[in-house]
């Protein structure tokens, strides 16, 4: 795979003197954002999902929109024919995805919702490193501070207070252990963030989404299956798990692989923190939430790390 210098990633992320490499970066970061809007019902509709578990979330997410760029793919005639040796990747990368969701999941029986996010939102610090290691698509020095002051503005939205208990089995409570699952998770995310930017000249967007998302359901379908049919299905329920799956995986994280096209696959991956933010602002719409103070602090302090690695 081509290597390239930071100056030629910093010269593709921004506006380069070449009209098309401006035009991509500019769009790439336009599908980033979009992505983030999506990304950010997520909260809303897992609110109005009750009571499907969390696995059976996770799985017909990723089922639907699978279903969903299989249309998009046959309306735009995007070729989705997988070659053969091509699938054991793809089962790889569907692999990774699956445990994304299921680490986050099993996070959340362990520590706080504050924490996990946090945690899984470190993803920019290992998609940096896997860039720099596997496409050799390295960073000018300057931006990693701010990477690790965008990381440290989510931690502070999400309300993280570095506090760790002892593991207690008894009470179905291990901190050290939910934030473990919750840091495996985020190194999947990485990987995942890697793989769909490594394949943006093998695979067409559709096809390679497609893939990704279908090997995932079924990678999760036994431990679906295993939590399936021990509750009613209301109607509503129905409603929000179907907009789960088109609005912030369909949409959000199909766009979110589109940006990896175009952009170093760091700054796509930081934009897609602001996740958080966008739920706190749909919180104050839909849900009537009021942000703390903290977590006002964070959104600046996030912004700015950001808005300094992307000049």
């Amino acid at each position: 795979m081509q290597s390239h210098s930071p100056q030629e990633i910093e010269a593709e992320a921004t506006v380069s003197t070449g009209l098309g490499t401006e035009r991509r970066s500019w769009q790439g970061l336009f599908y980033a954002c979009l992505a983030v809007f999506f990304f950010s019902t997520s909260p809303v509709f897992i609110r109005l999902a009750t009571p499907f578990t969390s696995v059976e979330i996770a799985f017909w997410r990723l089922a639907i929109a699978a279903l969903l760029v299989l249309l998009l793919g046959l309306v735009t005639h995007q070729s989705l024919l997988l070659s053969p040796r091509d699938l054991p990747r793809f089962l790889l990368y569907g692999l990774v995805t699956a445990l994304h969701f299921i680490f986050y999941i099993a996070s959340l029986s362990f520590t706080t919702i504050a924490h996990s996010l946090a945690i899984v939102y470190t993803s920019p610090i290992f998609v940096t490193l896997f860039s720099a290691l596997v496409l050799r698509e390295a960073l000018p020095m300057r931006k990693y501070i701010g990477i690790v002051v965008a990381v440290i503005g989510v931690a502070f939205m999400a309300g993280f207070e570095p506090h760790y208990t002892a593991c207690q089995p008894q009470e179905g409570h291990c901190m050290l252990l939910g934030d473990s699952l919750a840091l495996l998770s985020a190194i999947c995310y990485g990987i995942y963030s890697i793989a769909g930017r490594g394949e943006r000249d093998r695979h067409p967007l559709f096809r390679y989404t497609f893939y990704v998302y279908g090997l995932a359901a079924l990678w999760l379908l036994p431990v679906m299956l295993y939590f399936a049919f021990r509750h009613t299905y209301p109607l509503p329920a129905l409603g929000a798990v179907i907009a789960l799956g088109v609005l912030p995986l369909g949409l959000g994280h199909t766009l979110y692989n589109a940006s990896l096209r175009t952009l170093h696959a760091t700054y796509a991956n930081l934009i897609a923190t602001q996740e958080v933010t966008g739920g706190i602002l749909l919180g104050i719409l839909w849900l009537h939430e009021i942000p703390s103070l903290t977590a006002i602090i964070g959104v600046i302090v996030t912004l700015a790390g950001i808005i300094s690695v992307l000049l």
